[in-house]
């Protein structure tokens, strides 16, 4: 695998990671479509744990079977694919070594009754996505949830452990709870401040929502109005969550959020392009889709990525 010049100049970024961790950055990198490019697609199937099963899987039933899955981020020729524990064990030998694995590592389901200190528990660990051949953990936080320190704790912890085995950590930072609204949790201000936090704590691949213009603390308020902070399209909002992990020099992915209409899909991830984003993780809006369409719209978003 010969590395591009672009992938080296983002492996130079992380400074303290060890040759295991940039091996691992870089297999995601140089794999798929988008290989060399610095810019990443990844598939994520964690939403029959959050959402339950028939939410997930009914509008498309082929993805009731992990093969599937894994089938459609290798023929899509995405950058990785990323799933809970028991997924990427139903597949992780046929499909050895044909795309990136990430395990996440905490899950939260809707069953449970938190609402101001959401939370997720442990369903994975280090050795086991060791043990699966997994490129990198990923773990969700709520920061401004009852329980956001305590996974902060958590993550921070499993982190070390897997850096320290040559993984790298995707960070799933999604804020809700506490004095949060519905509507702050993907405000800019919030946003921004969720990718920081997930930066500060060691994350090398940092998930978001894409950001509305809504601003939800007053103290933020004002610093993004006295100092004139772009905030009215969404590439000025990615350019700003972008410049909030270390001055870009942190990947930044961003959610495909709920399922939507193609041409709302396709426009959103332009902006996305336009505004710096290292990449999308899109689950519901692929897998959902028959597996003809879902390749299809999965192309077209690699060549935006492309730049074509």
């Amino acid at each position: 695998m010969q590395i591009t010049d672009k992938v080296k100049n983002i492996l130079n970024q992380y400074e303290s990671d060890n040759p295991g961790v940039k091996t691992n950055l870089a297999r995601i990198l140089m794999s798929g479509k988008l290989s060399g490019t610095g810019k990443l697609v990844i598939l994520p199937v964690d939403q029959g744990f959050e959402h339950g099963p028939a939410r997930s899987f009914a509008k498309n039933p082929e993805g009731y079977d992990p093969h599937y899955h894994f089938k459609l981020a290798i023929n899509a020729g995405l950058s990785a694919f990323a799933a809970p524990l028991g997924m990427l064990e139903a597949g992780a030998d046929t499909f050895a070594g044909q795309v990136p694995l990430i395990m996440k590592t905490n899950s939260g389901n809707s069953l449970s009754r938190e609402k101001d200190g959401p939370t997720q528990a442990i369903t994975g660990s280090v050795q086991e996505a060791i043990r699966l051949g997994c490129s990198a953990i990923g773990f969700t936080i709520y920061p401004g949830s009852d329980e956001a320190l305590d996974m902060i704790s958590d993550v921070q912890e499993m982190a070390r452990e897997a850096k320290d085995s040559g993984l790298a950590v995707v960070i799933w930072s999604y804020p809700r709870g506490g004095n949060i609204s519905k509507e702050g949790e993907t405000a800019i201000d919030i946003v921004a401040y969720a990718a920081h936090i997930a930066a500060l704590i060691g994350a090398h691949i940092i998930k978001v929502k894409p950001p509305t213009s809504h601003l939800e603390l007053e103290e933020a308020k004002k610093i993004y109005i006295s100092e004139k902070i772009p905030i009215d399209t969404l590439p000025n909002r990615i350019k700003h969550v972008v410049q909030s992990c270390f001055q870009g020099k942190r990947l930044v992915v961003f959610s495909g959020g709920n399922a939507k209409d193609k041409e709302g899909l396709i426009n959103e991830i332009k902006d996305l392009y336009n505004g710096g984003a290292s990449g999308s993780i899109i689950g519901r809006n692929s897998f959902q889709r028959p597996e003809k369409e879902a390749l299809n719209l999965l192309n077209e978003v690699i060549n935006i990525y492309k730049g074509k």
